[in-house]
């Protein structure tokens, strides 16, 4: 009986480890836009976010990753304008901790329950063509954000690399990264 007591409590917990891990990086794009006609690129709304800080550094990531596949920031007349925004949500896990001669369930031993929570944020990035003012290119990031500033901006940044691997579409099916996917995890 014991055993499987045991395979019980590992299967749980491991199911809380998953829920807990939660990052996830997609993209999706207009598959009738030729996206090599776009050269240049403006903010038409920068990313609201909880933290003041992070307005910059999500600009700063995201400029650096257009600039690197050929575009140039422009304050007028873009080809293409951004739109993002980070929005969180406070969420909790409940862990249990079992000690002395038992599991909890025979009578032997103590267990304890705690409520653990942590923020999960998520991030949008939208590509608008100026013209037509349509979406033409959308990523998103959800994960789980750190209560550290320097680690908050490490794991944006990271989001932001992994989701613009979408961008151009086929960018990232002929880089040497591997297989193209528009599900990008760790």
């Amino acid at each position: 009986m014991r055993p499987a007591k045991i395979l019980v409590t590992l299967g749980l917990l491991l199911l809380t480890a998953t829920v807990v891990r939660a990052d996830k990086i997609t993209f999706d794009y207009d598959h009738n836009v030729n996206f090599s006609r776009y050269r240049t690129f403006m903010w038409m709304q920068e990313p609201e976010t909880p933290d003041p800080f992070m307005k910059e550094r999500l600009v700063r990531a995201v400029n650096a990753q257009l600039t690197a596949r050929g575009l140039r920031l422009v304050t007028s007349k873009p080809d293409i304008v951004i739109g993002a925004s980070l929005s969180t949500e406070e969420k909790q896990v409940w862990d249990t901790y079992y000690t002395g001669g038992g599991w909890g369930w025979d009578g032997g031993g103590w267990s304890t329950t705690e409520m653990r929570t942590y923020v999960v944020g998520t991030l949008v990035v939208d590509l608008i063509d100026s013209r037509t003012r349509k979406v033409v290119w959308q990523g998103t990031a959800v994960d789980k954000l750190s209560r550290k500033p320097e680690k908050r901006t490490k794991d944006s940044d990271k989001w932001i690399q992994k989701m613009f691997r979408g961008y151009p579409p086929g960018f990232f099916e002929t880089s040497t990264l591997g297989k193209a996917t528009n599900v990008i995890g760790d």
